[in-house]
């Protein structure tokens, strides 16, 4: 039961981030303000990908309690990225975007932190779907090619 969980909480996150990316790509580029201050102040989005990334991290740490090998160790090392990354950055991001979206101050400062935050996005899908890969390698006993 805990592998379910996991890949759930991990495939949720992923496709929270795909979705938020996403919506800001498409706003910024092909809608008003109006659109990209409600992209920008769906906050509770935020509550429930935290959640997921926190259950991720905290069932992948049981489920890893019993195993090692050099799978494993980059997945831990990618996850403390994914964390630092969300704590440090992305969350810190959403809620100034969404101050400034709120206030209608459609500024520099607005479109240079949502820049940061596209990219770091995109880093972060980026480094999940490593994990999403290295995780079935580890659940179906495939071991990628060394080298």
């Amino acid at each position: 039961m805990k592998p379910v969980f996991h890949a759930f909480a991990g495939t949720t996150a992923m496709l929270i981030i795909a979705s938020f990316w996403t919506s800001t790509l498409v706003s910024e580029l092909f809608m008003d303000h109006a659109a990209v201050a409600a992209v920008k102040q769906d906050i509770y989005g935020l509550f429930l990908l935290v959640s997921c990334l926190a259950a991720t991290g905290g069932s992948g740490f049981v489920l890893g309690k019993s195993r090692n090998g050099r799978l494993l160790d980059q997945k831990k090392k990618r996850m403390r990225i994914i964390a630092a990354n969300g704590l440090l950055v992305m969350i810190p991001s959403a809620l100034f975007l969404n101050a400034k979206a709120a206030s209608g101050e459609f500024d520099v400062a607005f479109y240079a932190v949502q820049l940061v935050e596209l990219v770091v996005g995109a880093v972060q899908f980026t480094l999940m779907g490593m994990n999403f890969r290295d995780g079935l390698r580890l659940a179906t006993g495939h071991r990628p090619p060394i080298g």
